[in-house]
């Protein structure tokens, strides 16, 4: 009987009793016309996030007469360097790496120690008028960086540190620790008093406590401010372009603009400049993807 029900039916047979329940799990794995919908949606908003790396990617590989004869969306009919090489020697890439990941770790280090100094006083110690301080700093975090240009120019020509890249780490330093204040400070005030106490009454200082109790237990929210606040100041433009006037000073988006500018460059070597200046930002979101993915849903698990 049970080897006729499967010949006939495709499937086991099912116990006397549990019809009705393998027939609720068979129709609840039945997608439907919104599951469906959802799924063409995703995938087509995949393929227009891939696009323009398409066009980066087979575009970096021509030739300009390549490029003249078979447009933006053919393949390439022979594969080049030409296009790298070039913008590799016209802007001297190398240096300019080099100051783009010495501004973005600078400033990403820096900015989740002064966050976390300014949240572990707001969030823990309880200052007076906490909340104002903390909207204070929301408020920092929301103005427009043409509005802090005038007035951070005459300071830094002032001090003597215009055209340096300590002035630019300095600038952005303060405004990510602003965002990283407002976050830590809601995440630090939740924070639970029995373990501070226990610590207290172990003899640990302040001191102590903050690097031996709530760093550690807040280090994957820290790893994700590491991490966004590094890409963060790698994409910054305006304050680079305005206080990195020379060359020798220049992040990997202000040689690429100022360069496309110029002298006026090919597409095929301009599209190979924005290849060079968005692999390292791949190459780092890579290195930290599952730092980043753990700190994201440690929020969610208590």
């Amino acid at each position: 009987m049970s080897a006729a029900t499967t010949a006939t039916t495709g499937r086991p047979p099912v116990a006397p009793g549990t019809e009705s329940t393998y027939k609720i799990r068979r129709r609840r794995t039945k997608r439907t016309a919104g599951d469906w919908t959802v799924l063409v949606l995703t995938v087509l908003l995949a393929l227009l996030v891939i696009a323009p790396f398409y066009l980066i990617i087979i575009n970096s590989f021509k030739t300009p007469a390549d490029y003249s004869t078979g447009g933006p969306l053919q393949l390439p009919g022979e594969w080049t360097l030409d296009g790298i090489a070039k913008f590799w020697e016209r802007v001297d890439f190398p240096l300019k790496l080099w100051n783009s990941i010495l501004i973005s770790g600078m400033v990403s280090i820096l900015a989740v120690l002064v966050s976390v100094l300014s949240a572990y006083a707001i969030g823990i110690g309880r200052v007076r008028g906490r909340t104002w301080i903390v909207v204070l700093f929301l408020l920092a975090n929301m103005l427009p960086q043409e509005a802090l240009l005038y007035p951070l120019y005459f300071m830094f020509k002032g001090v003597g540190l215009y055209d340096n890249v300590w002035s630019v780490i300095i600038i952005f330093t303060v405004i990510q620790s602003a965002f990283g204040t407002y976050l830590l400070s809601s995440v630090y005030g939740t924070f639970p008093k029995e373990v501070l106490e226990a610590a207290s009454l172990d003899g640990a200082s302040r001191w102590t406590i903050l690097w031996r109790v709530v760093v550690p237990i807040s280090r994957p929210t820290l790893s994700v401010l590491l991490v966004f606040f590094f890409i963060w100041t790698w994409n910054e433009f305006l304050i680079p372009l305005t206080f990195l006037i020379s060359n020798d000073n220049q992040t990997v988006p202000v040689a690429i603009a100022t360069l496309q500018g110029d002298r006026l460059m090919d597409v095929t070597t301009t599209s190979a400049s924005a290849l060079l200046g968005v692999i390292p930002t791949l190459i780092f979101f890579l290195i930290f993807q599952r730092t980043l993915a753990r700190g994201i849903t440690a929020g969610a698990v208590k």
